[in-house]
């Protein structure tokens, strides 16, 4: 039977562009389906939130030739500063102490997207756009794909089909695979505040009985990521801007003056959703398809992208010794190698929101202790500043591969 494509990426969002570009410079036939127009893309409010790049995905966009067209757009974060509202407990992560140039960016999500996907179409890999998926099968060979192009039906062909396509998966969905799923009875507010003061590169994550409130460096200002009950997050949405600055300054203090808006408020729901598996017959699941996180540490889109280097670098290492690249096998391999990095960074950031969400006395003393603790032992905060940038975390060497 004729073979149409060999990777079928679903999903036009970074997970699945990147994945395009880490493959672009392979033999390999590629080609991205996208529901939505670029117009579409670049316009979504999901656009505007801030991504915290950790230091060690920044290696793999440079090594991937994306770093160079994105970082006029980021911010870098010279400085963390962790805190216990109402306990003595606080920490301080410094980029001169671990001597790098950042301990990572912060960038919305919309400039990196516009990066990747510039050079998505500059390397001239195909775009099935708009078009979604209505079917999925395998067989020994190939995964069959049915496509709904407006009022038009399209069938194609792949050796492997990739699911890039985010949180409500349709790849996910139609393999089957269920989801394990965490409500954490918590709305996340997100915001652009000016300072009266200067932010110096200074990122605060700031935890409170009811959740953790992030401060991120942002161009001047600060992108502001606030956990909140549910029923705080509705009453805080409908406040005046006075009264809910009001509300955020009680919570951080003056430390940096006085705050303004400079972006509307929105707010998402927050849980921890995590696939049953990462692949079915021919097809897997990668990025957000597969991990939903709380946003505490900002582990998401870093744990992510290193989703879909692992991924090419096999891809790629199949390829060269002329193997079969949708191999249920290799797709086995995959998700076995991925296990451990998923099963470290959800139980960290799932333990963090239950352990700084809860003002037991005893509780409360502990983590304080260890803040303290912390923020006085080199070799742990070496270890904390580490896990921070991402670099505890096997590091792929797809970028090596890259041609000229």
């Amino acid at each position: 039977m004729k073979q149409d494509y060999d990777v079928l990426i679903v999903g036009g969002g970074l997970a699945g562009n990147c994945l395009a570009l880490a493959l672009q410079s392979s033999h390999l036939k590629i080609a991205i389906v996208e529901t939505n127009t670029r117009e579409q893309l670049h316009n979504s409010p999901a656009g505007d939130r801030a991504l915290a790049l950790a230091s060690g995905t920044v290696k793999m966009l440079e090594a991937l030739g994306i770093w160079s067209h994105a970082k006029a757009f980021a911010t870098p974060i010279k400085t963390i500063h962790i805190s216990d509202q109402g306990h003595f407990g606080k920490t301080r992560l410094s980029a001169k102490k671990e001597g790098v140039e950042a301990l990572g960016y912060v960038i919305t999500a919309r400039d990196l997207e516009a990066a990747v996907g510039q050079l998505v179409e500059q390397a001239g890999i195909e775009q099935i756009c708009p078009a979604r998926v209505i079917g999925i099968a395998s067989d020994e060979q190939f995964t069959h794909i049915s496509l709904k192009q407006q009022e038009a039906s399209l069938n194609v062909s792949a050796r492997l089909v990739v699911g890039a396509d985010g949180g409500q998966s349709t790849v996910r969905k139609l393999l089957e695979i269920e989801q394990e799923l965490t409500e954490y009875q918590q709305t996340a507010i997100v915001a652009t505040v000016k300072t009266e003061l200067a932010h110096e590169n200074v990122a605060y994550e700031r935890f409170t009985s009811s959740g953790p409130l992030a401060l991120l460096p942002f161009k001047q200002d600060y992108a502001v990521v606030w956990t909140r009950t549910k029923e705080d997050a509705e009453q805080l949405l409908m406040d005046s801007e006075e009264e809910f600055l009001a509300s955020l300054q009680a919570c951080f203090g003056y430390k940096l003056g006085r705050f303004s808006l400079t972006a509307p408020r929105r707010s998402f729901p927050l849980s921890l959703i995590r696939a049953k598996s990462m692949y079915s017959g021919r097809a897997v699941i990668i990025g957000n398809a597969v991990h939903q996180l709380h946003p505490v540490a900002g582990q998401g889109f870093n744990l992510g992208l290193r989703d879909v280097v692992q991924l090419a670098e096999m891809i790629l290492n199949e390829a060269q010794q002329g193997g079969d690249i949708g191999a249920p096998a290799l797709l086995e391999q995959y998700a076995s190698q991925r296990q451990k990095d998923h099963d470290t960074v959800i139980n960290f950031t799932d333990s963090v929101v239950k352990l700084f969400s809860n003002e037991w006395l005893s509780l409360a003393a502990a983590r304080n202790v260890g803040l303290a603790l912390l923020d006085t032992i080199p070799g742990a905060k070496k270890h904390l500043a580490r896990y921070a940038m991402g670099l505890n975390a096997r590091m792929p060497h797809v970028g090596s591969r890259r041609r000229a």
